[in-house]
């Protein structure tokens, strides 16, 4: 070739080279940087990338260099009078809002309504008792045909399951009828079991909370419980008895009940000095309850040994007997605040009587329940009631002694392929629902209402120790009343005994215009829905528990 071409040549690739370099420099910088040692690289000259490193180099050391203002600096600026006026009117702000917080603090405690203080309680004021009378009746378990201290041992969680605070059993003691040198107060009767196994009935129930209360009546297998007058006015006699509360006192029990008391009236001396014993064993939180009990229903007989009665803790009675039977709601409001009346300062107490629970029928026996757990004082049940144990067929209540009936095999449960007393072989009745077994799964029975009202009446602090109003009833069949205490949760129970359904308007300067189901006597009623008690729809019989808030 000639050395024009070859020039001509060469400054055609010095022009492909400088294209080459310059469209280099044009890549962006974010671009996959090209292979080590190729043209461009790092190794390379790159004008725009040296350019921007070291801008940022720049920035970096400008950052590294500030230092922000000395201590002196500082000092020098916060002594300037703007700063000196700044800093007092914070402090001035900060000091009236602290003191306006508190008195803001101090305006709501005073104008705040204060709580009461809490009146002090006996084990015996905080829920039921439970009478298992006649104690022979309840569980047997050794086949004999008669309930023992062994059976009733067997049965203690059922016992706790019922929610209530003590239980009253007896007489256990040694007593041939109508002979007093035979009458051994201090003796268990060999029926019954032995001390030891007295002992281990008391720890059971210790162990499930419940207290015991032992019936000491001296001649409780005769028409005269106290023998004769002659007897009981001896110093002989006094002594024995003294003797023996003070020796059960000692065993454990946590208390004594006296039967047939109207008996002992012209004797108000016995009645003191047995208090005094009864006293003398308070320890601590185990204080003794002295209960008298009477058989008398009339209301003037009831009032006057309230008053007679003075040195007893507790008083039963029938006083309910036949309370409602005549679908008359006015008749029970007056014949309760009556008796509340006559307590006074006296504590009262409830129960219906064996008698009456058995021929008033499960609706009525319902509203006794839900009457006794929600007036103010200490409610008495006798077993079976929680079922809605009934007479032997064709047998009046008074004349026959019925077993608890536990579950639907022979004798009910009460006793194992035993010939009962008196020829009453009860028979296997697997269709009935009047046993402990078939209730315990039905939340609809009468036994899940009677533990639903016992457990409430130990807790709510306004059935512990609330006051007691009645409400005015446009309905003279339904009798209406509350519970209050203090800025606690308030209740209201609506009790209908007629057998007809009605709808009631209730009236009370501390009624809401709703309030909401607690527990109802009808099984139907869905529970926790709001109710007018302006207008409020009760079925047959049906008892209403009903609770609404405190409201300032």
């Amino acid at each position: 070739m000639s050395s024009q071409g070859v020039t001509q040549d060469t400054e055609l690739d010095l022009k492909d080279v400088e294209l080459s370099d310059l469209d280099t420099e044009k890549q962006p910088i974010n671009a996959s940087p090209p292979l080590a040692g190729s043209p461009g690289s790092l190794g390379e000259k790159n004008g725009v990338v040296k350019v921007k490193v070291a801008e940022e180099e720049e920035e970096s050391e400008m950052v590294s260099k500030f230092t922000g203002l000395s201590k002196e600096e500082l000092l020098q600026v916060a002594g300037t009078p703007g700063w000196v006026r700044t800093r007092w009117a914070l402090l001035i702000l900060f000091w009236l809002g602290w003191l306006g917080m508190l008195a803001g603090a101090i305006v709501i405690i005073v104008q705040a309504p204060r709580c009461k203080d809490l009146p002090q309680q006996k084990w015996w004021q905080r829920g039921g008792i439970y009478r298992i009378q006649p104690t022979e009746r309840f569980q047997d378990s050794n086949a004999d045909g008669e309930g023992d201290l062994a059976g009733l041992k067997l049965r203690m969680d059922y016992l706790n399951s019922l929610k209530v605070k003590g239980l009253v059993i007896g007489p256990l003691h040694v007593n041939l009828k109508d002979d007093l040198a035979g009458t051994n107060l201090q003796a268990i009767d060999p029926k019954f079991g032995t001390a030891t196994e007295f002992q281990e009935v008391l720890q059971a129930a210790k162990k499930k909370g419940l207290k015991v209360v032992l019936d000491l009546t001296p001649n409780y297998k005769s028409q005269s419980p106290w023998f004769s007058p002659e007897i009981l006015t001896s110093s002989d006699f006094q002594d024995k008895m003294k003797a023996a509360i003070d020796f059960w006192l000692q065993e454990g029990v946590s208390g004594i009940q006296i039967g047939s008391i109207e008996h002992v009236l012209n004797e108000t001396q016995l009645l003191i000095d047995w208090k005094n014993l009864t006293e003398k064993h308070d320890v601590d939180e185990h204080s003794r309850v002295l209960i008298a009990a009477t058989r008398r229903g009339d209301p003037p007989g009831i009032f006057s040994l309230l008053n007679e009665t003075e040195g007893v803790d507790l008083l039963t009675s029938q006083y309910l007997l036949g309370l409602g039977e005549d679908s008359h709601g006015d008749t029970p409001a007056r014949r309760i605040d009556s008796y509340i009346q006559a307590s006074g300062e006296k504590w009262p107490s409830w129960s219906v009587g064996r008698p009456a629970a058995r021929l008033v029928g499960e609706h009525l026996l319902r509203l006794y329940h839900m009457l006794v757990y929600t007036l103010p004082g200490t409610p008495f049940t006798d077993f079976g009631d929680e079922i809605g144990l009934r007479d032997l067929p064709g047998r009046p209540a008074e004349s026959t002694l019925v077993h608890m009936q536990w579950d639907d095999t022979i004798n009910y449960g009460f006793s194992k392929d035993a010939q009962l007393s008196g020829g009453e072989q009860l028979q296997r009745a697997a269709d009935s629902n009047v046993t402990v077994k078939m209730q315990n799964g039905d939340e609809s029975s009468i036994l899940k209402l009677f533990q639903g009202l016992s457990e409430l009446r130990g807790k709510e602090r306004s059935l512990l120790h609330g006051e007691f109003w009645l409400a005015g009833s446009s309905d003279p069949s339904v009798f209406a009343y509350l519970r209050i205490w203090d800025q606690n949760k308030r209740y209201l129970v609506v009790l209908n005994f007629d057998p007809k359904p009605t709808t009631v308007s209730l009236t009370h300067h501390l009624l809401p215009s709703e309030a909401t189901v607690e527990l109802s006597t009808n099984p139907q009623r869905e529970p926790k829905q709001q109710l007018s008690v302006a207008d409020l729809s009760l079925g047959p019989s049906e008892g209403l528990l009903l609770s609404f808030p405190y409201v300032a």
